[in-house]
This record gives C-alpha cells, structure tokens and sequence, in this order.
C-alpha cells in the first residue's frame, strides 16, 4: 500500500484547513501533520533532484474524485521525493538507531532488524554527493550532502548511547529532547577537572571492590565489578540535580553494587564496612535481630558542587525491585512536609537489574503510578545495571521485550541506552536525564550495558551457564583501566597524569588495607528526623494500658458541623441527602455515632490538630461498602467537595486518594510515607481484605520486620474488610492467621474492633503513643450499618482504646461458660444469647489480639472463676485465631467453636453460609445436637421460602 494512501483518502477540505492552520502557526496542528506539511513544502520548493521549482506556492487544492473525496496536487510528488526519502532515513535513525548503537561493551549486539541501510529508503550510494535540504534539520545547512548527513545520523545514534524517545507523544517534550539528543551529545566534552573527577570515582570504585576481594576473598559482597562506572554515574546526578536545585536524593536499590555505593556515594567509612564483614561490630539488638550488611540503609550529607546535599538510601530486604514504592512514599512525604510540594527538591533514584526490573511486576505497578495526583513524586531517575544475566539466566531467557526497559513506553519515558565502558557517554546521559526529569518533573531510565565479573556472589561460578560470556568477561578490562586508556591515547591526560592516578589508586587500596581512619561525613538531622529522635522504643508495659486519646466537646462539634455541611450551590444525590440528615441527627441529636461517623471524627480531630491524614487505597473516597463518604461529588458537575478540609483555620487538609488498582505498590508507597513521617497517621485500605494476599511480599518484607532488621519503626495503618456475611471464599477472610503467625516481639498491632469509638481510640492511638507501630484492622462490613455496632458521643470525648470489653448482659455468678471472640461474630452470639436469655453464658471481646493483652483479659475472666473458656471464630478451625490463642492460653482454653478446617476460606453458597452460622452459634451456647438441626431446618426452608 502507498505509504500516504491514508492521505489521499482524506477530505480535501479538511487537510486544507489544516494546512492554513499550520502556515499561520505550525505549532497549532499534530506533529504528525506538521512533518507532513514540511514535506509538502520541501515538494513545492524542490524536484526529485534537488533543483529549486520557480512556481512553488504552496497551496493545497482539491478536486473531485469518484469516491466524492478530494485529492491532493503533488501527493505523489512528495511520496517519490528524494527529500522525503532522506527524511525517512532521518526518522528511521532516529526511531531505530537505538538498534545498533555500539552499547555492548564485551560481545557483539544482536541483530534486531534496524533496517537502516540507505536501499531501505530508496536511496543508494548515487545519491551521497547530492546536498538535501532535510540537513537542516540536524544543523547541517541546507546544502548538506547525504553523506555528511548519513555521518551525522551515525555519530549521534550509532555510537555508544542508544536514544530511545521518539513515541514521546507531548511534541513540546519531543521537540525538547531531540534537540539535546542531537545538539548537547555532539558538543558533549567534559573540562579536563571533570575527567579527573571521573577518573577518580572509577579508581574509587574499583579500589573499594580490589579492598574487598583482597581482604574477605569468597566471602558474599554482591561485587559491583564489571559496572563500576555506576558511581561516576551516581556522583554526576547528584551534582546535576543539585546545581538544579534538587536539595534531598533518595536512593533505592538491592543489594548488587550496595556497599560500593555506600562507601563511595553515601560516605560510610571502610572502617564501618570492614568492622561488619569481620564481624567485630557490636550489633544493636534491643530493637531486633539485625539484617546482612548490605540491605541496611543509610544517611548522610555531601558535597554537590554548589550546595550541600542530604542523601539517604533505603534500607530493602532481598525481594528484588521491592524497595521501589517505598522510596517513592517516603520522596512523597518529605515534599508534602518539608519542601511545599516543590518537586525539584527532592530526587528520588531508583536502581534497578536488568532481570529484576523486567520481570518484577512491581516495576510495573510503581510507573503507572508516576503520574498520579496521589502518587506523583516529580519524576523518578532509574538507572538500571544492566548485567546481561539474572542470577544465571541468560537475558533472552529473562524477558520478551527487546530491552529490559520497555515498560518506560507506557508513560511515554524516554531510555538512555549506554555503553558501561564509556564513562563519558554515562556521565551525559545521566546529567541530561537529570535535566530532563527537573525540567518535566517526570521518569527517564538510563539502561547501563556492562557485565558482572563474579557470579551471581563471589562464591558462585558463572561459566557453569554462560562459558563464553565469561570467556570473554575473564580477558576484559575493567571500565577505569578501559577509559584511562582512552584518556591517554586522546591526549586529554597525558602518560604523567595516568602514571599519578595510578599511583593515587594503589595508594588509597594500600591505605584502606592498612585501616588509616576515614573520617565520616557530617550529618545534620532534618526535621522528620529529629521528630523520629523524639520518639522512643516501645516496652512491654506499654501495652497494659493504652494512653488517653479522647478529644473536646468543642472539637466533635467542629468536625460534626463540617462533615454536616454542604457548600452553597452544591446538588447532591438523594441518598447522600439522607446521609446528610442521618451524620445530622447523630451528631446532635442522638449523640449516637456509627462506624462511619467514628472513624471520620477520627481524622477531623487528627487534621484540626494539624497533623496529617492520609488515606488510600481503591474506592476509598466513598469507601468500597459506601460507608465513608468522606468526598462528595455535585450529582451535576461531578465537582468533588472534601468536608473535613472545612473544620477550622489552621487544620491540615485531608490527603484521601482512590487508588489504582493495586495492592502491592500502593502499600509499599503508604509504608515509604510512613516511614519517612513519623507525625502523619497513614491508612491503607483494601477493597476485601483477601486483596492483601497481593501485597504479601510488602507485609512480610517490610511492615513486620523492619523494625527487627532495620531498627525503622512505622505507624501506618492497614484496613482489611473481614467478616462471614455469605460474600464466598475470596470475600470473607482477610487471613488474620497470617498477621497473627508473624506477630512476635512487639512489632505489629493486629486488632480487631466491634465499636466505632474503639476504632476512633486505635486510629488515634497510633499518634500518642510514644513510640510507632504498624496498626492491622479487621474491620467490618455487615457491621458498618449494623443497629448495635454504635458508640455514645461520651465515649470519644474520654477514655482510651479498650484492648479486652467484658460482658454487660451475663450474671457472673451464674456464669458457668465464656465464649471468647474478636470481631463480627460477637453480634450473632449477643443475639443468641439476649433471645435465649442466657446469662448463664458471659461473651467476652478481645478488641486487640496482639500484642496480646494478658493482664487485661485476665482480670475479665477473673470474674468467672468455674467457668469454662471456648474459643469461638467464624473462619474454619485451620485458619482465624484459634493457633495464635493457643501460644498464650494453651490451659486455659477448653475448645475451639469453628467452622470446619478447610482449605478455602468460606463457602461460597448463601444457604450454606447461614446454616453454618447459625450451627457455630447453636454450638457456642451448647445447644442440643437436635435442637440445632431442627433451627437449621426450619431457618433454612424459611429463607428459600423467601427467595422463591
């Protein structure tokens, strides 16, 4: 097919308007359009030879055509023109240059069909003495021959940077982009200091990982050797971004290439270092066990040229590409509290493997949540170390994509592609990828080529699955030998300096052999940090009795007044109408509050104490079981309006997002805030609480652990819908066996409430206390708008989180069996036994399950002194509470009360679900056999009765 047939079936009239548009303001139409209309122009000016036309005009004008559309003068002229044909070559270099590009600094490229060849365009050899006027376009004249052209094309996109940017499809980005692809790459030439600078980041690399190989031979370090150019690299965006205005850099990486970067970049002295791999630092344990030194995190502030600069790297557990989100969460909390959302602050820098960040979906779930206003960090600079093998996966075993970075194209991110063994070519393609991220605030990655000279560890033989890749790797050069060669044989340094530097390398090595003292870098505390130096470690006292965490009269009544209160001009729906009446009549009427209203106040009260609120997760604004309501849109405009952003003068403003839909980053990204802002109450909330399954690897990797390993302590708060309501297997269980299995030491709240002013404590508890705690909550469905699941005003206005609530109905001296619960199951057994006026039978709440409040429950049950103690739990035997029980009540329990063990959560038939309740009930109240299968029965007929 003719490759403008799309044109000539156009309407005529159209593409003439179009044309006008373009000769008042080529800024106005479609890049696409633009570019043709430029050819068009060239057509009119110029024949197939190059010989200049006297009559151009260049006016588009139709005519009939039998199928009623107009066609174009000269189409055919513009498709057979020689200058369009250079043009083509022109694009398809810039489109597909990356293919060829030298960036393979030990074997040669694979071939990926460029098809860059000049018979590809219809040109030949013939044609390189003729000048074309298309050389403009790269700064060459009108008059350039396609031969200087050709050599132009090469030297920008053949040498060894590979640009990989043109499906950007913002034409002002392009346009930007392009031009420093084709201008700043060819005048690119450091100052002889820089080389020197240069230089001496590779000798300091490589020094650091010879240091390590000599001292601790076959011990793991995770070498860097093979990339060493990373730290150049690392060093020259810090100082971009600095003389850019970038005054924090965050860090996130595993753990290749981690001690190099904390000595070189970060300033952590050998002697630290060298202590932890003799093992003769002395470990704080008071907090935890510790982790392997190179997962911990680190800070410390240096000197960028033209500011000082604070830089942090976050501690990560070995889970590949984890650390992601969380860095971007904690790069997001610092711009909400410290830098007035400016983003040019703050940078943060992901570094990524090459295997890790193609086959890791996190990565995925972190770039499309970039540009989201909940998510949004000002641009993120990823530089992948690209190893060519994962562990010892070849990479066309470790991905479809020709590149490992493909997944930037879908935020339209342009890839530096760059030769590792080039530490110029990296230098520029880092500080123009810092330039472009401070310019449009948005992500670039730059792809490393390099190699890795060990396995996978030093202790590990790569050639059991790569021989002649690491045939070649054993006879290369490393990048700092490789670019002092080149310097010299340049004449940039001379035979002297390279002999110094050289010397300078064997000197440092020597003297970090020797342990002669480092001196570390000076560090001041910021303000989040100092709010984190305030805060203390948590004792096991403190969870006898929980801090009093009521609010005023004064202030219920502002929250009330705002969450009551529409703006004038606002529509909204009819239900949100009767909400409105409903929030009205419990606020200052009843002065009864339900779930909804509690939680609400929770954050009102949190927000007019100026501290900030923030909560996402999918649906959250309204809340998946439309409970919140917490942003109310006009029923016209769909204008969003947030109540508790209208409490009083002063408050913070409610930070409530609906997320994308996942779980994994999006709880990785509430963590890094969390863990950035001790001061900030951060909620997460899944849809169901099954959807944690998706996030596991965040729950176990971080939000457990990291105060054991890291000594981080965190206070954010995870909401996970639980409850047996007939919703089936994925809807019921949010798996508190899994929380309860790694709760241990303190290092997680795991609870479980059955009143809203219980809720409204928990949630402000997290930010009296004098210590952070990650907070999970079984919370409610069915119990959102159940009748007796409210709390009286007086309850929020005093008192504390109640981690055990006794039974009011029983008599304790008739009591001879206490039914033990957590949860919504507490409603079905109260109704049993208020029907059946059992008070013989007390039913007592554990409101909070771990840290496991001992003494509490045992002064509750000391009031029953012959009673007999079951266990009762709606999910199967295998799963709930019931093992977590018996680690602190093994004699004291008599039984567990549960559905059957299973390997599902829950049936996922109604009828079924009903009749297993009502049984578990019956069972609880120790109700005949018959009697039961008889309630069953005749429960069971009714509710078929009423569903024909």
């Amino acid at each position: 097919m003719d490759a403008y047939s799309y044109i000539a079936n156009a309407h005529g009239e159209y593409i003439d308007q179009l044309y006008q548009a373009y000769k008042s303001n080529p800024e106005s139409v479609d890049f696409g359009w633009r570019k043709f209309f430029e050819g068009f122009d060239f057509s009119q000016q110029y024949s197939e030879n190059g010989v200049a036309q006297a009559d151009g005009e260049g006016v588009l004008t139709t005519s009939a055509s039998t199928n009623g559309a107009g066609t174009i003068r000269a189409v055919d002229t513009v498709a057979a023109d020689k200058e369009t044909q250079v043009r083509n070559l022109i694009h398809a270099y810039r489109s597909r240059g990356h293919l060829v590009a030298r960036t393979n600094p030990v074997r040669e490229r694979k071939d990926r069909k460029a098809r860059l060849s000049l018979s590809d365009f219809g040109l030949s050899e013939t044609d390189l003495d003729t000048t074309f006027k298309n050389g403009e376009v790269l700064g060459l004249g009108d008059k350039a021959t396609l031969r200087d052209i050709v050599a132009a094309l090469q030297k920008i996109y053949t040498r060894t940077i590979g640009f990989e940017y043109m499906y950007i499809r913002d034409p002002r980005v392009l346009d930007w982009f392009r031009e420093k692809v084709e201008k700043d790459s060819l005048s690119f030439n450091p100052g002889i200091e820089y080389k020197k600078r240069i230089l001496s980041k590779l000798n300091e690399a490589v020094v650091f990982e010879n240091f390590l190989h000599t001292k601790f031979l076959g011990q793991k370090r995770f070498s860097l050797e093979g990339g060493e150019t990373t730290i150049p690299a690392l060093d020259a965006i810090i100082r971009k971004g600095a003389e850019l205005g970038v005054e924090e850099v965050m860090i996130g990486m595993a753990h290749r290439g981690r001690l190099n970067v904390l000595a070189n970049i970060m300033g952590k002295t050998y002697e630290q270092i060298f202590s932890e791999f003799e093992g003769t630092a002395v470990p704080d344990l008071t907090m935890g066990d510790g982790d392997v030194k190179y997962h911990m995190g680190y800070s410390s502030q240096v000197d960028a040229g033209t500011r000082t600069v604070n830089l942090k790297l976050a501690p990560n557990p070995s889970h590949l590409e984890a650390v992601n989100p969380v860095v971007e969460g904690f790069v997001r909390a610092k711009l909400d509290h410290g830098y007035g959302n400016d983003y040019n602050k703050v940078l943060p820098i992901l570094i990524h493997g090459d295997a890790a960040v193609a086959g890791q979906g996190i990565g995925y779930e972190v770039t499309q949540m970039s540009q989201l206003e909940g998510y949004k960090t000002g641009g993120t600079v990823h530089f992948v170390i690209n190893n060519q093998v994962g562990f010892t996966t070849d990479f066309e075993d470790a991905r479809s994509s020709i590149y490992s970075t493909d997944l930037a194209k879908i935020i339209d991110a342009p890839v530096l592609h760059v030769n590792g063994d080039d530490p110029e070519a990296v230098v520029f393609a880092v500080q123009l990828a810092t330039e472009y991220r401070q310019q449009f605030n948005a992500d670039i990655f730059i792809d490393m080529v390099c190699y890795r000279r060990h396995g996978h560890n030093e202790s590990d033989e790569p050639k059991f699955t790569q021989p002649t890749l690491y045939n070649l790797i054993s006879k290369h050069q490393n990048p700092r030998e490789v670019y002092n060669a080149a310097l010299v044989e340049r004449g940039d340094v001379d035979a002297q300096l390279a002999a110094q530097m050289d010397k300078e390398f064997r000197d440092t090595l020597q003297a970090r052999l020797d342990m002669v003292k480092q001196k570390p870098l000076p560090y001041n505390y910021q303000a989040l940090e100092n709010e984190w130096r305030s805060l203390r470690r948590s004792k096991p006292d403190d969870f006898d009795q929980s801090p009093a965490t009521g609010i005023s009269e004064e202030v219920i009544t502002k929250v009330g007044k705002a969450l009551t209160t529409l703006p004038e001009g606002f529509r909204p729906l009819k239900q949100i109408e009767k909400l409105m009446e409903e929030r009205k009549k419990m606020f200052f009427e009843t002065r009864v509050l339900n779930w909804a209203a509690g939680e609400l106040l929770a954050y009102g009260s949190l927000l007019a104490e100026k501290r900030i609120v923030r909560l996402s997760g999918q649906d959250v604004q309204r809340g998946t079981f439309s409970h919140r309501h917490a942003v109310l849109h006009d029923a016209e405009t769909s204008a969003p309006y947030n109540s508790l952003n209208y409490i009083g003068e002063g408050q913070e403003q409610l930070r409530i997002y609906n997320s994308l839909l996942s779980e994994y980053g999006v709880l990785g990204f509430e963590f890094g805030y969390a863990m950035a802002n001790p001061t900030a109450l951060v909620v997460w909330e899944a849809q169901f609480g099954d959807f944690a399954n998706g996030a596991q690897t965040m729950i176990d990797q971080f939000i457990v652990s990291s105060e054991s390993k890291w000594q981080r302590m965190n206070g954010l708060v995870m909401l996970l819908p639980h409850g047996y309501e007939g919703q089936g297997p994925e809807h019921s269980n949010a798996r508190p066996e899994r929380f309860l299995q790694l709760a241990a030491e303190h290092n997680i709240v795991v609870a479980n409430m059955t009143t809203p002013a219980n809720f409204f404590h928990a949630l402000r508890r997290q930010l009296t206390w004098e210590f952070r705690k990650p907070l999970v909550v079984m919370s409610p469905k069915s119990m959102l708008r159940h009748p007796l699941c409210v709390s009286p005003v007086e309850e929020f206005t005093s008192g504390t989180f109640r981690e055990v609530l006794g039974d009011v109905y029983a008599e304790d001296k008739k009591v001879k069996r206490v039914l033990l619960c957590s949860g919504k199951v507490y409603f079905d057994l109260l109704e049993e036994q208020q029907k059946s006026e059992r008070r013989d039978v007390a039913i007592v709440r554990l409101e909070q399950l771990h840290p496991f409040p001992q003494k509490q429950l045992a002064a509750e049950l000391a009031k029953y002194p012959k009673a007999k103690v079951y266990w009762v739990q709606e999910e199967p035997e295998n799963m709930g509470y019931w093992n977590y029980l018996l680690r602190f009540m093994r004699r004291e329990l008599e039984d567990v009360i549960s559905r059957k063990p299973s390997a599902s959560p829950a049936t996922g038939y109604n009828k079924v679900h009903v009749k297993e309740q009502k049984e578990l009930v019956a069972r609880a109240f120790d109700k005949p056999r018959e009697e039961v299968a008889d309630t069953t029965i005749k429960q069971t007929a009714a509710s078929a009765q009423k569903t024909d």
